[in-house]
């Protein structure tokens, strides 16, 4: 049976048999000494741990802290981690790589963050060219080299430890294998055989370094030259193997290895990597650095704190249902003190009955049982975390609206903490962006393309940018802006895009693609121009490709009804005197010429033409239509001017004044009331009049080779409505 109480300095119960378990004492002094001396036997020493070796090297004097209280030392982070060494935060760059490293792969937050920045920042990554020929081939060999998952790994690097050490792999492309790079992606994997010596030589493997086992040849002084050497540190477990395999397949692998890395291993020397082949990349790192601190370096004393106060609610656990019972033998006030032989009679009780249920105990003359409860339970709780996680967050880069702590202390900015983020993950594409383009660069060169290819991401965009977006196109229709700004804007290259364009354009220029439909294009622009003509009788059906079926018997279209129908009699003009000399003469026969007229003539009376006088009433009416449809469209796209109106809203409001001036009568009475009802109820006349109007604009734009102004659009508009409305007076 195990013991309780396994401290405790109690001896066999037949010891104390004959033994009285309680001692008094009298009123004077000296019996009560000898009782008390008597009775500390029955307790047990406990001295405290005190640790004071090797604390000489911080030059700390705690001698006079009774007396001297103004001059008390403090205490600083290098004393509490001189007695906590595993809650010291490291001072040396490679236990900072390795302390980064070891708190992404242990801690579920950074870890989670961490894979999220990666991915996002990775996602959508390809790469384009202006060649479709030459596009497909670096697209394969991007597929080849694991592009995307390169990335995304060069990327948690980054995040990560701050340092990437990449390992180049090359392999040479015979001709076979290089036009089968040109085509589709979907192709099987090509084989390279390395023993077959090939012209073209380009990247195919990229292998990842861990930084910690990486140094630079000459560490500081390396910062003087231009390009820093690296060598790597063969891990103990490494260099065993090495210099003693256990089995066959590890002496077959020591045995293709390199002379250098066996060398290294036996000498304990760093093996030299290839400066051609290794590339270096670092997360914000100054000149004067060798390598760059990592970001989770900033949040590794809140990370401590953290994992401490896990350890303390594991520690609280254990004792948030555990209750102190105590028995206390003997009385002070009636001068009653326990012997050891008290003291081992009730810890023999106590052992016997470990188990639940109600335990009988018999004692005299006295004892006297306390229990206690405990309140560690209310340590137990998610407050304590809050401020040490909002700092990881604040850290990390993350800002609180993502993790649903909107509204701590500092963290009300939603611009700025979106903006750190996104800077964040803007700056690891820049890196990864600058490490493909030399790969690519080294493509380039050694397939002989005139063009390097150029690399394209998902646009990455954590607010809402619909009305930049939206402000930037409008700005583009007025030409105000250029499109290869909205381009960019929207993560596009534009020279890619051009090409694209004009590739795209010239398929349909050749009838090998379907033409563009949009707000801004007229489908059916060649069905209307037909249909006007076989309107105005300009043209027969079979001219603009209409075949008709024939007629059957007794059927007559509207032509021909008309034709039958009788003319009216034709009216001519007597002549006031039916004599020779008002018939028309001969030349010769009037006034003759430089005479004089022998009688007054009448005085002429001006009367203005009817066209001129539409077309004043209708530049008229144009302005009394727009002071009445101009407010109702501001007011239902909810704009305050018309300058807010965007291209489409712009030309749909034209659109809807050309309705209601073509639909109104001349000179008539123009208010609102008639407007609305006339646009509501537009007829085939009115919309025949508006093609008319729509297609001799484009043929006036067409004739000056420039687009038309407001102004002008209205003249043309109010000339050709009195075209329209011609009557003589």
């Amino acid at each position: 049976m195990s013991k309780k109480y396994p401290k405790s300095e109690v001896i066999q119960n037949a010891e104390f048999e004959n033994q009285e378990a309680y001692v008094t004492w009298g009123d004077d002094l000296q019996s009560k000494k000898n009782a008390l001396e008597l009775s500390s036997k029955s307790l047990a020493e406990f001295d405290g741990i005190h640790k004071t070796t090797g604390y000489a090297r911080y030059s700390r004097d705690f001698s006079n802290l009774g007396e001297n209280l103004s001059s008390r030392p403090g205490l600083t982070r290098s004393d509490y981690d001189y007695f906590r060494p595993s809650e010291a935060v490291p001072v040396r760059m490679k236990n900072i790589i390795k302390t980064a490293d070891n708190i992404y792969q242990r801690v579920g937050l950074v870890k989670n963050v961490i894979d999220l920045m990666g991915d996002f920042s990775s996602q959508g990554i390809k790469l384009v060219h202006r060649n479709k020929r030459i596009e497909r081939f670096y697209q394969n060999w991007f597929q080849k080299v694991n592009g995307i998952e390169r990335s995304e790994r060069f990327l948690n690097n980054l995040y990560r430890v701050g340092n990437v050490v990449i390992n180049r792999q090359t392999a040479k492309l015979s001709q076979k294998n290089s036009d089968q790079m040109y085509k589709a992606s979907g192709a099987a994997d090509i084989q390279i055989e390395e023993d077959i010596v090939y012209r073209k030589e380009i990247p195919w493997k990229y292998t990842f370094i861990d930084p910690f086992y990486v140094d630079i040849l000459g560490e500081s002084l390396s910062s003087f030259i231009g390009k820093k050497n690296y060598a790597i540190l063969l891990p103990g477990g490494l260099r065993k193997t090495i210099n003693s395999p256990k089995n066959d397949i590890e002496k077959q692998i020591v045995s293709q290895l390199p002379e250098d890395i066996i060398l290294a291993a036996k000498n304990k020397t760093s093996y030299p990597l290839n400066p051609e082949k290794t590339l270096v990349f670092h997360y914000k790192k100054d000149d004067w650095q060798n390598w760059a601190y990592p970001m989770i370096y900033a949040i590794m004393d809140d990370i401590n704190i953290i994992e401490k106060l896990k350890l303390a609610d594991l520690a609280a656990l254990d004792g948030a249902i555990s209750n102190i019972r105590i028995f206390k033998l003997g009385n002070l006030e009636h001068k009653i003190a326990p012997t050891k032989a008290a003291a081992a009679k009730l810890s023999s009780i106590l052992q016997n009955n470990v188990g639940g249920g109600t335990m009988d105990l018999i004692w005299g003359p006295d004892i006297e049982l306390l229990e206690s409860k405990t309140n560690v339970h209310q340590f137990l709780g998610e407050a304590k975390y809050t401020p040490h996680l909002n700092s990881v967050y604040a850290g990390l880069g993350i800002p609180p609206t993502l993790t649903g702590t909107y509204g701590a202390a500092g963290t009300t900015n939603n611009f700025i903490s979106l903006k750190t983020l996104t800077q964040r993950l803007e700056y690891g594409r820049m890196v990864l962006t600058n490490f493909w383009l030399k790969e690519i660069e080294l493509v380039q060169k050694a397939m002989g393309f005139r063009y390097a290819a150029k690399i394209e991401f998902d646009r990455m965009d954590l607010s809402n940018e619909e009305s930049e977006k939206a402000l930037l196109i409008q700005l583009a229709d007025r030409n105000l802006i250029s499109e290869e700004l909205i381009q960019s804007r929207f993560g596009f290259d534009s020279d890619i895009e051009n090409i694209r364009i004009a590739r795209e354009e010239k398929a349909r220029n050749t009838s090998r693609k379907v033409p563009k439909a949009g707000p801004f294009h007229d489908a059916e622009f060649q069905n209307g121009l037909k249909k006007i003509i076989l309107q105005n009788g300009m043209g027969t059906p079979s001219e603009v490709g209409l075949e008709l079926k024939p007629k059957k018997k007794g059927q007559k279209n509207l032509y021909e009804l008309k034709n039958q129908q009788p003319l009216p009699p034709k009216t001519t003009t007597q002549l006031v005197k039916d004599s020779p000399e008002s018939l028309p003469g001969v030349p010769g026969e009037g006034r003759p010429k430089m005479s004089k007229d022998k009688e007054k003539r009448k005085e002429r009376t001006f009367k203005p033409r009817t066209g001129a006088t539409l077309e004043v009433w209708a530049q008229d009416a144009q302005e009394k239509i727009s002071n009445i449809i101009n407010p109702l469209i501001l007011d239902f796209y909810n704009k305050k001017n018309l300058r807010s109106l965007s291209s489409y809203e712009f030309k749909n409001l034209e659109y809807i004044k050309t309705q209601a001036l073509f639909s109104l009568q001349p000179f008539i009475h123009i208010d609102a009331d008639k407007i609305c009802s006339n646009i509501k109820h537009i007829d085939k006349d009115t919309k025949q009049a508006i093609l008319g109007y729509e297609y001799s604009l484009k043929n006036i734009s067409n004739d000056l080779n420039r687009p038309l102004t407001i102004d002008e659009q209205k003249l043309v508009k109010s000339t050709f409505y009195s075209a329209l409305n011609n009557k003589e007076i």
